[in-house]
């Protein structure tokens, strides 16, 4: 049997991007030193993550800066990544690797399609570390997870009481506090272990005439003496913007300011975020934008203080287009990596759909593959296991995947996706003896309570029957430029000529369905009987900057 063109280059792109991308990186997320030794230029361009990570908390520890966001329903979850220089994230660790409070986990019952996981918040204390989110759904609890170094994992602490988009805080004097909702404040038993008894649990006055809209995503610190609250604003009919509450006492009263009100670069303003300073006590603001298919961006800023106040942007108040590394001389770090599947775990990059069947994949049967083998009987991908995803990156990324599919049986479908509640998807489907395959537009609806899959709006828009192969390569190149959002679809018999098919694909940014950025999505899954499988040789990436 020949070998899936693992050593082979990498199908016409240049002999740079070749060389660049040959590297394997190792099974756990190494230090930065250890993983490219490419030296990040001293300038950098907004957006600092051109992908989806959502909600960030970020905090400083010595000389690294640890960030957390959310991603929901994806698995493990809840990930956690390391910077010297605020620009280059690795993810070293995730705070869970399942979650198990409802059926709906395992898509029994329902799924947890844009619930599970949300808006994190990350503090150092006493010399550990905690973290802190609270599940968007059933049955309505805060998970608290805590580690001495977080690259080594986390374990889980305690559980309490509901916080909404909650930012934990701890005082000079050692009490705790879960700043949530819209200026809630619950004070916390001092070792997390609960919520204190007659302790603080009050609503500050944070809305206003003009602050009628949404008002949420708390990020509580202090600085100089002072309490500072972030908040984000969207005021009815008005710009999505940061705010800042500011009190002499935890209790308040606080007085608001404007921070940051910009829709950078063209696209809807930015807003949610926090701030952090580095070793010389220079300030920045970490604040997402929403930028449609690709989902939540990362946008750094300088964070000037004037009057007291945290003002994030450049002198004009505004995101800079290109802004000076924050600490200089570290490493160039991909968020989203290649991976040839030759190691005994999956990369760290990695996240499954809902929670995974662990028998139905592994690294060890076909060595150099990663075999997914079809477990429960779907008739879509909404509602298949082990979907295994990363994220899609701007401003152009191409990613493709070489498929073994000896091992299908009929009914079965196995193939690569941009997914989101509005998927385009490359599809190899078994029926009998034949293989095809098709290329379609998918959308899913979902219930509103359990999150159920009553339905798949499916447009076929190609479909092509394959010769006898057990080898199919595929291809989907991504487009986020401003008012672009275009995905294109691609497949080839050997892994060099590859010919497009089907139209090109609007990706989509729904928070009523899936709530989160397009990804990259590998999957099988079978129609009508289990035992079948699919081999996949590689998943190739290229992040395509213009």
């Amino acid at each position: 049997m020949r070998r899936i063109m693992k050593k082979n280059s990498f199908w016409g792109w240049s002999f740079a991007c070749a060389v660049a991308l040959s590297w394997h990186a190792p099974v756990f997320a190494a230090s930065p030193e250890m993983r490219l030794t490419e030296v990040q230029p001293a300038t950098f361009k907004n957006p600092v993550v051109w992908a989806d990570v959502p909600d960030p908390d970020v905090i400083r520890v010595g000389d690294y800066f640890y960030m957390v966001s959310t991603t929901m329903h994806l698995m493990p979850g809840a990930p956690v990544m390391r910077s010297k220089d605020l620009v280059n994230w690795e993810t070293v660790s995730y705070l869970f690797d399942k979650l198990h409070e409802t059926p709906k986990y395992d898509m029994e019952e329902g799924t947890v399609y844009g619930r599970g996981q949300w808006a994190t918040s990350i503090r150092y204390h006493d010399g550990k570390f905690y973290a802190l989110f609270s599940p968007n759904d059933v049955p309505y609890r805060s998970f608290i997870y805590t580690t001495d170094d977080p690259a080594k994992g986390w374990t889980l602490h305690s559980r309490m009481k509901h916080f909404h988009d909650c930012s934990l805080f701890f005082d000079d004097d050692g009490r705790a506090y879960a700043f949530y909702g819209t200026g809630q404040v619950t004070e916390l038993e001092p070792d997390l272990s609960g919520v204190k008894e007659g302790g603080l649990n009050i609503t500050l006055p944070v809305r206003d005439e003009e602050e009628k809209g949404l008002l949420e995503g708390s990020r509580m610190l202090k600085h100089d003496g002072k309490y500072y609250l972030l908040m984000i604003s969207w005021p009815n009919g008005g710009k999505r913007r940061q705010l800042c509450y500011r009190a002499d006492k935890i209790d308040g009263p606080y007085e608001k300011k404007v921070i940051l009100c910009d829709n950078f670069a063209g696209f809807p303003y930015v807003g949610q975020g926090t701030i952090v300073d580095d070793a010389e006590g220079n300030w920045y603001g970490v604040i997402f934008q929403d930028r449609g298919g690709v989902g939540r961006v990362l946008t750094l800023s300088p964070c000037r203080w004037i009057d007291g106040w945290p003002m994030l942007g450049d002198e004009n108040g505004r995101v800079p287009e290109v802004m000076e590394v924050p600490v200089k001389g570290g490493p160039v770090i991909p968020l989203v990596v290649s991976d040839e599947f030759d190691g005994d775990k999956l990369k760290m990059e990695w996240q499954w759909n809902h929670n995974p069947v662990d028998e139905a994949w592994t690294l060890k049967e076909h060595k150099g593959f990663l075999r997914l083998k079809t477990n429960k009987i779907v008739q879509n991908l909404y509602e298949a296991r082990n979907t295994l995803t990363q994220r899609m990156e701007g401003p152009e990324c191409s990613g493709r995947i070489g498929l073994d599919v000896k091992g299908m049986k009929d009914g079965d479908r196995a193939g690569f996706a941009a997914f989101n509640g509005h998927s385009g998807i490359l599809t190899v489907e078994k029926d009998g003896k034949d293989l095809f395959l098709v290329m379609t537009e998918e959308v899913v609806s979902l219930t509103d309570k359990e999150k159920k899959v009553t339905g798949v709006e499916r447009k076929e828009c190609a479909r092509v029957k394959l010769p006898r192969t057990k080898n199919v390569y595929l291809r989907i190149d991504a487009d986020f430029r401003l008012k672009r959002d275009i995905a294109v679809f691609y497949y080839s018999l050997d892994g060099e000529e590859w010919t497009k098919i089907g139209s090109d694909f609007k990706m989509r940014f729904d928070f009523r369905k899936l709530f989160m950025g397009t990804k990259f999505g590998i999957f099988n899954y079978a129609t009508k009987t289990g035992g079948g499988y699919v081999d996949v040789d590689y998943f190739r990436y290229e992040k395509v900057e213009k």
